[in-house]
């Protein structure tokens, strides 16, 4: 069973007023929407330049969306900085898991927007070269694990994240053995969402508080807490 709060407003949420413009978001216009420092925008911007260098030999992104990069990356992942609890993260140095990293979205973008204790899962071994490569030249204090989900020991993390990585009913079963008593999963939905959590509710009593995306006005952003099995 599950219970859904749709819309709801929490704390701390930074001003991210999507963008109804069929032109590309520059990173001037990123800065202001998420309202980060000059000193973050620049960490991204070099971030931003090395994944277009390295997505010509590997891909790490769709070539198509590196056109609106700002937007369908950068504010797409940073608009999960309202579920960050720095009280509990920071005092009880519990980690912010995020699977299935692949180019680091959006976990590193994350870690370089000032979330701590940041570790980014990802099973391809040319993927997690990329994310070292771009956490050393940003700066970036992250975790990086070379390993399937499944394989990877309990990580008891506060905050589980993952982007377009599997069906709500598939990843439910992977995310909920790293997860620590009280803690949330946070997952960028599209438009399928209302039947991924039917079908999980099969299996699983969750909260669930679901946020509109402000990047695409058919995605969701889910706050799963109170998880457990039927």
């Amino acid at each position: 069973m599950y219970a859904v709060e749709n819309g709801a407003q929490l704390p701390r949420e930074p001003d991210l007023g999507a963008v109804e413009s069929s032109a590309a978001m520059t990173g001037a216009e990123f800065q202001t929407d998420a309202n980060v420092s000059r000193e973050t925008l620049t960490r991204l911007e070099a971030y931003a330049a090395l994944l277009c260098k390295w997505n010509r030999r590997i891909n790490l992104v769709s070539r198509r969306s590196l056109k609106d990069l700002w937007r369908r990356h950068m504010l797409d992942s940073v608009q999960l900085l309202k579920f960050y609890d720095t009280g509990w993260h920071n005092e009880a140095e519990v980690p912010w898991l995020d699977l299935g990293s692949g180019a680091g979205f959006p976990g590193l973008v994350l870690a370089i927007a000032g979330v701590r204790n940041v570790h980014l899962v990802e099973s391809d071994s040319r993927k997690c070269a990329f994310l070292r490569e771009a956490a050393r030249i940003t700066g970036a204090e992250v975790t990086v694990h070379n390993d399937r989900i499944e394989a990877l020991p309990p990580q008891r993390a506060g905050t589980i994240s993952a982007r377009a990585l599997a069906p709500l009913p598939r990843l439910l079963p992977l995310a909920y053995g790293h997860l620590s008593s009280g803690g949330q999963i946070i997952l960028l939905k599209g438009q399928d969402v209302d039947v991924e959590l039917t079908e999980a509710a099969k299996c699983w009593n969750m909260s669930v508080r679901r946020i509109p995306s402000v990047t695409d006005e058919s995605g969701s952003i889910l706050q799963l807490t109170e998880i457990s099995r039927v």
